[in-house]
């Protein structure tokens, strides 16, 4: 028997019109559809009267459900992994069997969809020639500074997501590490309420202060457009004041020296030694 395959499918972000024709047609074809939350997915299915099983797949039993949709893929039954809205995988459950089923030979592709990440950095005006997405922002303070000193000298476009009810303490820690810059803030995207707010990080700040923001938030940061020259800065030096400005450990300075050089962590590693 040939085996089944497994297509991750990309479905709409807000607008339920956004939905492909091609994803349309597997969502229909396929023998069951693997979805996060089978009462929200239910609303899609609905509108363009879908009536494919679903089965729940999501963060708090996907370790569970690989092996089931494993021998159902071997027995050469189709499966459509989507997430409530976006790509699968993308900051939402699908890794894992996207994995396992590479893993084990069996065929996987993907439906293409609408993608929030690529909307808000269209949206954003910022560069778009190249960018970094970073994933959702650390809810843990100390891990949220600790993932902003990484990226600050980061040249390329950020991209995060943020909850509304975190977003005014991110972006305070956001201005103290990386200085002012040009930031854009995209919600409810395809949405009839729509929003995008172009500022600094100061003036969004503010903007915010006088605001509650429900749900999930896309941010699209500037890169550092700073292009300061290091090379007359002897290495010892340099990572002191990394140091003394982020006020953080040597060894996490090194790291950020390193970054910022392009030079291996071992030779700054090599130099604080020899100091």
């Amino acid at each position: 028997m040939l085996s089944g395959t497994l297509f991750v499918v990309g479905v709409p972000i807000g607008n339920l019109g956004d939905i492909t024709i091609r994803a349309l047609d597997v969502l229909k074809n396929v023998d069951l559809i693997a979805c996060e939350d089978t009462r929200h997915f239910r609303i899609l299915l609905d509108r363009y009267e879908i009536k494919t099983a679903m089965e729940s797949y999501h963060k708090f039993n996907e370790q569970q459900r690989v092996d089931k949709f494993l021998g159902l893929l071997n027995r050469g039954k189709n499966i459509a992994l989507v997430s409530d809205a976006g790509m699968p995988g993308i900051s939402d459950p699908g890794h894992v069997i996207i994995n396992a089923a590479i893993n084990s030979g069996l065929p996987v592709t993907v439906i293409p969809g609408p993608s929030s990440i690529l909307s808000a950095l269209v949206l954003s005006g910022l560069d778009m020639n190249e960018f970094t997405f970073c994933g959702f922002i650390p809810a843990k303070p100390s891990h949220r500074i600790k993932r902003f000193i990484q990226l600050q000298y980061e040249e390329r476009t950020l991209i995060f997501f943020e909850t509304g009810n975190r977003l005014a303490s991110s972006l305070n820690d956001m201005k103290e590490i990386f200085g002012e810059r040009k930031i854009a803030l995209a919600r409810e995207l395809t949405k009839l309420h729509e929003e995008i707010v172009r500022k600094n990080i100061t003036e969004l700040i503010e903007w915010l202060a006088e605001r509650e923001l429900p749900g999930e938030i896309v941010l699209v940061v500037e890169g550092n457009m700073k292009k300061d020259d290091w090379t007359s800065v002897p290495i010892e030096e340099h990572v002191r004041q990394v140091m003394d400005k982020l006020g953080i450990s040597k060894n996490e300075a090194i790291k950020t020296v390193s970054k910022i050089r392009g030079v291996q962590r071992r030779e700054v590693y090599d130099r604080m030694k020899n100091s």
